[in-house]
C-alpha cells in the first residue's frame, strides 16, 4: 500500500492468524468485560465435559486433549455473555427508546447485560420492569385473541435442544408451524439439497477423518473468524502434509497462514504454518461454474485414463449421472472461466489432486449457500463427492460449517416450518394433541407476513431478526406496526426497540450461568456441526436474581396462553430431565438420552449416509444438474458487480465485539467497501474515495451511501461491505427459491462515487 494514499483506520496487517494477536485480542476482551480474577476459570471451562459449551461457533470438541478448548472469539462470545456490566430498570427509565435507537448496534450490546424483565410503555417512549407472571399473563391473553396463523415463532441458533423443543412444542399446540429460524437465512441450502442428494440434512464427517483424509477442499468460508477451533484441525492437516484447496473470492488471513496458540513452539519462534496449499479466488457467485469445470476436468481425466471415478460405487449407490455427465459435456469451458473468473488449467489442477486422493472432505459455509441457487450448489458439491465414492468412506464425506453453537440441534427437536408426518404424528400419540400439518412460514415469509399486515405477532427465542434479514427499508417498519413482539435475551439488541403496539423484553439465563430449577442445578444439551450430542451446564452466578431460563420462560409462556394444554409445562421445567425423556419418546436417534449425556463427550446422532445407506426416496444417493453456469441470468452489465457480505473479525453474526477487522486490516470502522484494484480502476475511482453503493436487481431502488472503497484482494467482479450494515442492498425477496434463504452473498451492484455535499 506504499503508493496509495493514507486512509485513516486502514493499515496493512502482515502478521498470521492466531498466534500473540489472538492472545493479545482476548486478553483485551477479558480486560473490558470481566473480573480478571474469574476469567481464566470461566473460560477454562469453556467446552469441557463438566463445563459450559461455548456460546459461538458449532465446531466440535477435540475429545478435551488439549488444556482448554477455547479460541479467540469463543473467548470474546464468553467474556461478552459473562460481563460486569448490567443494564438495569433505571437506566431505561432516563433513555428513550427514540434515543437507543439512534445507538450503533455495537453500542447497544456492549452496554450489558439486561436484569429485569421489561415492558415498553408507549406513553413516555421507555422500557419499564414488569413483573414475570404480569408479563406472561399479558403475552398469553394477546395470544388468544389471534389466529395461531398470524403468529411468527423466531428462533436463534443459541438455544438449547430443550428450550427449542418446548417452543416447537408450544406453538404446535397454538395452532401453528410458524418457525422461521436463522437458519433460514444461512445453512437452509444444506438443509433442503442434502436430503435430495443424500437423505439427510447433515454433514457426514467426524473429527477422526479429518485425520485420515488425503485432501481436503475448501469452499466459501472463513474458518479464522467464524469457526475458529477449526483452525487447529486445519493446522494439524498441513503439517500431516494434506493438501488444503481453497475457493474463496477474499484472500482470507487465517486459510493462508496460522500461528497455533497452542504450540510452544510456533509461539516461541514467532513461526506459522501455511494453511492453503493452493488459493482460487473466484468470483462471488461463481462456484458453480467453478465445480462444474473440475467435475468437466475429472470427466475428462477419466476418459483418459479409465480409472478416476468410483464406478462400483456409483453403480451400486447413486442413480442419476448420466443427466449429470450430459450436462457437464454441453457446458462450454469459455461459460465456465468467464463466470468462476478462474482457468480452465486451474480447475483442471484440483481434479487432478482430486483424483489423486484416496479420501476427500469439502468443508463450506455461506459462502456457498447464501446465493440464488445455494442449493444447488450444495448439490453440486455432493455430487463431486459421489463421482469418487467420497459418502462412506474413511476420511471423506461433506462438512457443512453451521454457525451458531446449536443451530442444527434446533432442527433436529423440531424447528422447522415443513415437519416431517412421522413427527407430528409421534406428537399426537404422545402429548396427546394435534399439531398442525400445514407448512408454515420461514424466516423471509414471516417477514413478508408482516410487512403485508397479515401477520401480527412475533416470539423470538434469542436473535436479532429484523436485523439478520435483509431489506431493513421494509423490514423494521414491518416490526413497529405488530401488535406484538416479545423478545428472550441476555443484552439489548435493534430488533427490541422496534417496538410493536406491545413489546415485551424477557432476560434469559446464559450458557455460561448456574441454572436452578427446583433446588437442582440443571445442565442443557447442544449439537454440534458433526451432529455429536452432549451437555452443558453454566457455574457462573446469573447476572440478576430476577433472569429466568429459557425453558422456564417458554413454559410461563405456554402455561399462560394455553389454560387447557395437554402439556405440563411447569413439571416439565422443574427437572429438564423430563424435557429429555419427551425428546426421546417423539424422535429418533435419541434412546437413552439422560443416560448418554452424561457420558463426557456425549453421543453422536445417526447419520445413514456414513454406512452408505441413503434416506432418499430412491434408497441411493442422487445425483444432480445444474442448468448453465450462472446464478442469476437476468442481472447483467459490465458495470455490474457481486456484492458479498462480511463478518468482521470482531464480530459473530450480529454481535459486533468491536470495530476492528485486523485481520484485513480495517481498525476503529466499519464503513468500508472492499473492491479489487482493477474494478476501483475502472470505475474511475481510488483507494480511499467514498463511493454510494446501488443494487442492480432490476425493479429495485436500494442504496447505501458515502461508504469508503479501499483496495483489498478481492476477486475481480467482486466487492465485499459488512453485514449487518449492508443488509439494506439485499432485496428481501433476492432468495434461493427452493431453501427461501437471501442472496447475502451474491448481491448485484452498482458503485459511483459519491456526490460532493
Amino acid at each position: 500500500m506504499t503508493n496509495r494514499r493514507e486512509v485513516p483506520g486502514i493499515r496493512e496487517y502482515d502478521d498470521p492468524a492466531g498466534g500473540w494477536g489472538a492472545l493479545k485480542a482476548t486478553s483485551q476482551a477479558i480486560r473490558l468485560q470481566m473480573e480478571t480474577i474469574k476469567a481464566p476459570l470461566t473460560l477454562l471451562r469453556t467446552n469441557q465435559p463438566d463445563g459450559f459449551d461455548c456460546p459461538g461457533c458449532a465446531w466440535p470438541d477435540k475429545e478435551h486433549k488439549s488444556t482448554f478448548q477455547f479460541c479467540e472469539n469463543g473467548a470474546k462470545a464468553v467474556t461478552w455473555e459473562a460481563t460486569t456490566k448490567r443494564v438495569r430498570p433505571e437506566f431505561f427509565a432516563s433513555n428513550t427508546v427514540s434515543s437507543l435507537l439512534e445507538r450503533s448496534d455495537f453500542e447497544l450490546e456492549d452496554m450489558g447485560r439486561l436484569t429485569h424483565p421489561l415492558v415498553y410503555d408507549r406513553a413516555t417512549d421507555t422500557f419499564r420492569a414488569v413483573e414475570w407472571e404480569a408479563a406472561f399473563g399479558r403475552i398469553g391473553e394477546i395470544l388468544r385473541g389471534l389466529s395461531p396463523d398470524q403468529v411468527e415463532f423466531y428462533t436463534s441458533g443459541r438455544a438449547s435442544n430443550e428450550a427449542a423443543y418446548l417452543y416447537q412444542l408450544f406453538a404446535r399446540e397454538y395452532g401453528t408451524n410458524n418457525f422461521p429460524d436463522c437458519s433460514n437465512m444461512c445453512h437452509e441450502p444444506t438443509s433442503v439439497g442434502l436430503p435430495q442428494s443424500i437423505g439427510i440434512g447433515k454433514g457426514t464427517v467426524s473429527l477422526d477423518d479429518f485425520e485420515k483424509t488425503d485432501l481436503i477442499i475448501s469452499i466459501g468460508h472463513n474458518p479464522g473468524t467464524n469457526h475458529p477451533r477449526m483452525m487447529g484441525t486445519l493446522w494439524e492437516a498441513s503439517r500431516r502434509g494434506v493438501p488444503i484447496i481453497v475457493f474463496n473470492p477474499l484472500r482470507e488471513r487465517a486459510l493462508e497462514r496460522f500461528q497455533d496458540p497452542q504450540s510452544m513452539l510456533q509461539m516461541a519462534t514467532f513461526g506459522s504454518t501455511r494453511i492453503a496449499s493452493t488459493y482460487h479466488q473466484v468470483k462471488a457467485g461463481g462456484d458453480a461454474a467453478a465445480l462444474k469445470g473440475v467435475i468437466k476436468a475429472l470427466l475428462a481425466l477419466d476418459a483418459e485414463r479409465g480409472d478416476v471415478l468410483d464406478r462400483e460405487f456409483i453403480a451400486t449407490y447413486t442413480e442419476g449421472i448420466d443427466a449429470l455427465v450430459a450436462d457437464i459435456e454441453a457446458t462450454s469451458w469459455q461459460d465456465i472461466e468467464a463466470e468462476s473468473g478462474l482457468t480452465r488449467d486451474e480447475l483442471a489442477n484440483v481434479a487432478d489432486a482430486y483424483a489423486k486422493a484416496k479420501s476427500t472432505i469439502i468443508t463450506y459455509g455461506m459462502g456457498v449457500t447464501q446465493h440464488n441457487k445455494g442449493t444447488a450448489n450444495v448439490r453440486l458439491i455432493c455430487d463431486l463427492l459421489l463421482m469418487r465414492g467420497n459418502m462412506g468412506r474413511e476420511g471423506g464425506g461433506i462438512c457443512p460449517l453451521r454457525g451458531h453453537s446449536n443451530v442444527q440441534g434446533n432442527r433436529t427437536v423440531g424447528i422447522t416450518e415443513k415437519p416431517s408426518a412421522a413427527f407430528l404424528a409421534k406428537i399426537e400419540e404422545v402429548l396427546g394433541f394435534k399439531p398442525p400439518a400445514e407448512h408454515g412460514h420461514d424466516a423471509v415469509a414471516a417477514m413478508q407476513a408482516m410487512i403485508a399486515g397479515k401477520s401480527k405477532a412475533l416470539l423470538c427465542l434469542g436473535g436479532n431478526f429484523a436485523v439478520a434479514l435483509p431489506d431493513s427499508d421494509q423490514c423494521f417498519p414491518a416490526m413497529k406496526a405488530l401488535d406484538l413482539s416479545v423478545h428472550l435475551g441476555t443484552k439489548l439488541n435493534r430488533s427490541h426497540l422496534l417496538v410493536a403496539k406491545e413489546t415485551y423484553i424477557l432476560p434469559v439465563i446464559g450458557r455460561t450461568e448456574l441454572d436452578m430449577q427446583n433446588g437442582m442445578g440443571q445442565s442443557i444439551t447442544v449439537e454440534d456441526s458433526m451432529s455429536m450430542v452432549h451437555a452443558s451446564a453454566g457455574k457462573l452466578t446469573p447476572a440478576s436474581e430476577f433472569l429466568r431460563s429459557e425453558p422456564a420462560i417458554v413454559a410461563g409462556i405456554a402455561a399462560a396462553t394455553l389454560p387447557d394444554s395437554k402439556v405440563n409445562w411447569m413439571e416439565l421445567v422443574a427437572d429438564y430431565d423430563k424435557i429429555r425423556d419427551l425428546i426421546e419418546e417423539t424422535i429418533p436417534g435419541f434412546e437413552r438420552y439422560n443416560a448418554r449425556i452424561r457420558v463426557p463427550g456425549g453421543f453422536r446422532m445417526p447419520l445413514p449416509p456414513t454406512g452408505r445407506v441413503f434416506p432418499t426416496p430412491t434408497g441411493k444417493a442422487m445425483f444432480s444438474v445444474y442448468h448453465g453456469v450462472k446464478e442469476d441470468a437476468d442481472v447483467d452489465g459490465d458495470d455490474v458487480l457481486r456484492l458479498v457480505t462480511l463478518r468482521s473479525h470482531d464480530q459473530y453474526n450480529t454481535t459486533i465485539y468491536a470495530l476492528d477487522d485486523r485481520y484485513r486490516g480495517v481498525f476503529g470502522r466499519r464503513d468500508v467497501l472492499f473492491m479489487n484494484e482493477a474494478d476501483l480502476a475502472a470505475c474511475g475511482l481510488e483507494h480511499g474515495d467514498l463511493v454510494d453503493i446501488e443494487t442492480a436487481v432490476p425493479g429495485r431502488q436500494l442504496r447505501l451511501e458515502k461508504i469508503t472503497a479501499i483496495a483489498y484482494d478481492i476477486a475481480p467482479g467482486s466487492v465485499g461491505a459488512y453485514y449487518p450494515e449492508a443488509n439494506v442492498l439485499v432485496p428481501l425477496d433476492y432468495i434461493d427459491k427452493e431453501s427461501g434463504t437471501p442472496s447475502y452473498k451474491s448481491t448485484p451492484v452498482r458503485v459511483v462515487r459519491s456526490a460532493v455535499v
